[in-house]
């Protein structure tokens, strides 16, 4: 059902934004985030999932009910960011910090374009439909996910802060959290795309013999920084081919 003009409120977008940066979230500490985004979807009056993914970490699923008979449409995004701002070469730098500021007409702040703003941008669009009076037919919902920064444990690297690569999301369509379609405001250059690549990581071995370089000649084959060589060029040579293949393509 048709309203009003819809109008996005900048400075509410902003303010919304803001608040975002403002909470630290690294991927494994994302619930404070989360009850943020509690807070927004019931200024909005939206049904509300909580849903505890584990200890400190959560996903919020706000749903704007439809009048019926529609697609329902889901707009996911994470919480948790690539970095913590803690890190001794980010320290310094203010984009990468908990705290938003705007310069020459943009924001600024950790976790911005990944993607807490996109993020923003979706609290601000059911609010600018609603503000116009539309109804819609089926049901919005937004998911603001933990744990989707590409992060995962392996060998001495365990705990929540590397559980990353779509915990959240894997534990949001398994409890419930499920839509007709989907749209994710990732930084994809600005292009729009039917998904994206995803990534296995592996752990390669190549050994050689331990030995002093004194005693090296005639045994090059024998050195395993030289068979690394021979495993990366493989890799490299596979690449472009599985690059061109339609059903690895993303764009």
């Amino acid at each position: 059902m048709a309203g009003s003009a819809v109008n996005v409120d900048r400075e509410r977008l902003i303010e919304t934004a803001s608040r975002l940066v403002g909470v630290p979230s690294f991927t494994g500490d994302e619930e404070a985030a989360a009850r943020l985004m509690v807070e927004l979807f019931e200024s909005l009056d939206l049904q509300v999932q909580w849903q505890q993914v584990e200890e400190g970490r959560a996903n919020a699923l706000g749903t704007w009910p439809g009048a019926g008979g529609g697609k329902s449409l889901m707009f996911n995004g994470h919480l948790d960011t690539s970095y913590s701002g803690r890190e001794p070469w980010l320290r310094s730098v203010p984009g990468f910090q908990p705290q938003a500021f705007e310069q020459d007409g943009r924001l600024y702040g950790l976790g911005i374009s990944n993607m807490k703003g996109a993020v923003a941008c979706y609290v601000e669009a059911v609010r600018a439909l609603q503000d116009a009076g539309v109804q819609l037919r089926g049901d919005v919902l937004i998911a603001a996910v933990c744990g989707e920064i590409e992060k995962t444990q392996q060998g001495a690297e365990q705990g929540a802060q590397y559980r990353g690569y779509a915990a959240g999301t894997r534990y949001l369509v398994s409890h419930g959290g499920v839509a007709d379609m989907c749209l994710l405001g990732e930084p994809t250059e600005g292009k729009v795309v039917l998904g994206h690549f995803g990534a296995l990581w592996l752990r390669i071995r190549v050994h050689g013999d331990f030995i002093h370089t004194a005693f090296s000649e005639g045994r090059r084959d024998r050195n395993s920084i030289l068979r690394a060589r021979e495993v990366l060029d493989a890799v490299l040579e596979w690449i472009p081919a599985w690059e061109d293949d339609p059903a690895n393509a993303y764009r």
